[in-house]
């Protein structure tokens, strides 16, 4: 259950202004924390790609930084957890890209189109 269920339990629970309040402050909170388009687009990185390698489902990527993993822009090899993504790109295109350190390894999990 999330926290504005919650909240609209409490508010019918405890009836009146009084409940709708405490909804409506519990769906402000949670709102100021879902991501958006615009913050999920802010975490995707802009880079060209260099090389794909699908037996090693990896991939070559010249980069800007990294926010998220506070990395500077360079080239490098990338691992990528879902194979289907090399079939999205070939060397020399243009992407945006989310990339993820797990476990000390940097993964690419998701691939769009540059803009």
């Amino acid at each position: 259950m999330n926290k504005v269920s919650i909240a609209l339990l409490l508010a019918g629970l405890l009836g009146g202004w009084s409940g709708i309040a405490v909804a409506q402050a519990a769906n402000e909170h949670a709102s100021h924390h879902a991501p958006t388009d615009a913050t999920a687009s802010a975490d995707l990185t802009d880079g060209e790609v260099r090389k794909v390698d699908k037996t090693a489902a990896k991939l070559t990527i010249k980069h800007g930084p990294i926010k998220n993993l506070d990395m500077p822009g360079m080239t490098m090899v990338f691992q990528v957890r879902d194979a289907a993504l090399l079939d999205k790109v070939q060397a020399g295109d243009k992407l945006r890209f989310r990339a993820e350190n797990q476990g000390g390894k940097f993964f690419v999990t998701e691939i769009q189109p540059a803009r």
